[in-house]
């Protein structure tokens, strides 16, 4: 039986941890940075700041305690938001034994350095690394909703654990060998639902949305080949798939924020209403357009969305400057 130990009680965290103990075969730990969360959690067993309506099984272990989370565990499943990553695995690091598989399903960029987060964990812990990627909102996977995603790893066989460990009758894992692009199509969709949801917002209609939503996979494939990565990938599941998914459900974080931008709402205020909960699209941007300039790729839907975040710029100011740049080639 595999230890699984699951860094962050989120939305995400909390249903990961609710399809592992559907699919049974693991002792689960679920760590919370929150120790009024993770005592909220073990007296009602139920997350209702992030994900209610669900109960956890009693088998599923709840700590604040990380040293005592990651003890014995096989695989440490990190589900924090990007940012708060580094200062994890670093603080775990001294603790880790060198077999311990570091599972990444943080989706986004650092926004200092631009580090992927694989690129993050390598740089703090040479511990093997894989990422969890895909089109997955967390209240369909802890319904038990039938739900395909990518594990990433730079090995086959690493990402074949991950398939095994985690592949159940509801939720089914493909492997890829393409982190790189499996990462960055993850990443990268979220300023794109940002975008889509500016459109919304706006009352566009639907030619707009699908223009973005096309016009913006061809931004993340242009910046996720000059890193290295595979246009196939951006075609699938962490590209394609999670792109359309984050752009058009109702339940996208990053499309909510982006539709109360294109009302005219500011963003501080937009973020206050989010009850802590992280839309990884706001810090992503600015990260992308650093990464992107490193590689000089054009990224326009990136760059307005950028002003309409950080430099004040009316959302309908943006799609005019869109719709003026010069013609070309598709």
């Amino acid at each position: 039986m595999s230890r699984v130990a699951i860094l962050g009680a989120g939305a995400w965290g909390t249903a990961l941890a609710l399809s592992l103990a559907r699919r049974g075969g693991h002792e689960i730990v679920l760590w919370s940075h929150s120790a009024p969360l993770a005592e909220q959690l073990n007296d009602v067993g139920e997350n209702l700041p992030y994900l209610p309506g669900f109960t956890l099984p009693a088998d599923i272990q709840v700590t604040s305690d990380l040293p005592g989370a990651i003890f014995e565990a096989n695989i440490l499943l990190c589900v924090t938001p990007s940012q708060h990553l580094r200062g994890i695995i670093s603080h775990i690091a001294p603790l880790l034994t060198r077999d311990q598989i570091i599972l990444i399903a943080s989706k986004g960029l650092e926004e200092a350095t631009f580090l992927r987060m694989s690129q993050v964990v390598a740089s703090v812990t040479d511990n093997p690394c894989a990422v969890l990627s895909g089109p997955s909102f967390a209240q369909e996977v802890a319904l038990g909703y039938p739900t395909a995603i990518v594990a990433a790893a730079t090995t086959s066989a690493l990402a074949q654990i991950i398939q095994r460990e985690f592949s159940s009758p509801t939720l089914r894992i493909y492997t890829n060998d393409d982190i790189t692009g499996v990462e960055l199509g993850g990443a990268l969709k979220n300023v794109i639902a940002l975008s889509s949801g500016v459109v919304h917002g706006l009352n566009l209609g639907h030619n707009s949305a699908a223009a973005l939503i096309t016009r913006g996979i061809a931004e993340i494939t242009r910046l996720s080949v000059a890193c290295g990565g595979r246009r196939q990938t951006l075609a699938g599941l962490s590209g394609v798939g999670d792109l359309i998914l984050t752009c058009t459900g109702n339940l996208s974080r990053n499309r909510s924020v982006g539709i109360e931008l294109g009302k005219g709402r500011h963003l501080p205020e937009i973020l206050s209403g989010l009850n802590g909960k992280v839309a990884e699209g706001v810090l992503s941007t600015t990260a992308a357009l650093g990464l992107a300039a490193r590689y000089a790729v054009e990224m326009p839907i990136t760059e307005q969305m950028d002003a309409i975040l950080h430099h004040n710029k009316s959302p309908k100011d943006a799609i005019r400057d869109l719709m003026a740049r010069p013609g070309r080639d598709e």
